[in-house]
């Protein structure tokens, strides 16, 4: 039996990455799209294009049983970027899918897509969310927490905090995490399909029970990183300031967007247990504590 062919967006980022690394364990052959020219890795047939490209998405499905589509945009200064990226793009893909013939796809989407009104990122996420429902393949759509692990550069900026002795939260509220390698496994996981997961939404997590209380999470970091750290909560207001002056500082390149510092402030990113996956199909291995401090080890042994 020949191994099975996914199509995969996003295979050179974060999650994407950890994805194909897990993939090449199990003998899944994949074809990922980049914008740019990719090393070649025994496995993965990289195709240059992207989610505005019809032919290069026409090549990626070639041959595929499933799609995961993992790309998307999560950091802009305007709403119509998350438009383009995330809703233009994934109607994009599905045209594709359908068009190659490839019956079933597994989309990543945001705990943001919850609240629609809070952000126009949690807007996109929830429009695009309505197009996989639309699009008469066979689907499974994943709404990921807070993701962590080797290679993030989004939480990053928590443990680097951390190092200084001093991190800030939101003020009040909780929000769940899992490791990128627990929810590369699940995707993986997503690929058959089957009755328990075809047309169903996830909401998966590490299994912490109630999710992590923001000072509770910004200690883990500093345990993990080997400081006893001061936990700054920091209310509604002051993250807009702070999203003001980190645009001013750093500008494109800014994390802490106005858009992000509105759907920071809610008080309730913990994953739903109604959500919650088969357990005979994927369960969370990596303990957080235990995750925390390895990506603190990643980070320091890379220099970051």
């Amino acid at each position: 039996m020949s191994a099975p062919r996914i199509a995969l967006t996003g295979g050179t980022g974060f999650v994407g990455s950890m994805l194909i690394d897990l993939a090449m364990q199990c003998g899944i052959e994949i074809m990922a799209l980049a914008r740019s020219d990719q090393p070649l890795r025994q496995g993965v047939t990289w195709v240059k294009g992207d989610l505005a490209n019809r032919e290069a998405l026409a090549r990626m499905m070639n041959g595929a049983e499933a799609v995961i589509h993992v790309a998307g945009v999560v950091s802009a200064r305007a709403p119509a970027d998350f438009t383009q990226g995330n809703v233009a793009g994934t109607q994009a893909l599905i045209n594709a899918a359908r068009a190659g013939g490839v019956p079933r796809m597994v989309f990543v989407s945001s705990l943001s897509a919850r609240e629609p009104d809070l952000s126009a990122y949690g807007a996109s996420k929830a429009r695009a969310e309505q197009l996989v429902r639309d699009s008469g393949l066979d689907w499974s759509i994943v709404r990921p927490p807070g993701i962590y692990g080797p290679r993030d550069r989004e939480m990053f900026e928590l443990f680097r905090a951390a190092k200084w002795g001093v991190v800030p939260v939101p003020a009040g509220g909780s929000a769940s995490l899992i490791h990128v390698e627990d929810l590369a496994r699940l995707l993986l996981a997503l690929i058959p399909g089957g009755e328990d997961v075809t047309n169903r939404l996830f909401e998966p997590d590490d299994g912490e029970p109630g999710g992590w209380a923001h000072p509770a999470m910004a200690r883990a970091i500093g345990r993990a990183v080997g400081r006893r750290v001061l936990v700054i909560g920091l209310p509604p207001r002051v993250l807009r300031w702070a999203a003001w002056v980190d645009g001013r500082l750093r500008g494109a390149q800014a994390k802490l967007t106005p858009d992000r510092a509105r759907y920071m402030a809610h008080p309730d990113w913990v994953v739903s247990a109604g959500a919650a996956v088969p357990a005979s199909l994927w369960r969370p291995r990596i303990g957080t504590r235990e995750g925390l401090r390895t990506t603190a080890e990643w980070y320091a042994s890379a220099g970051w």
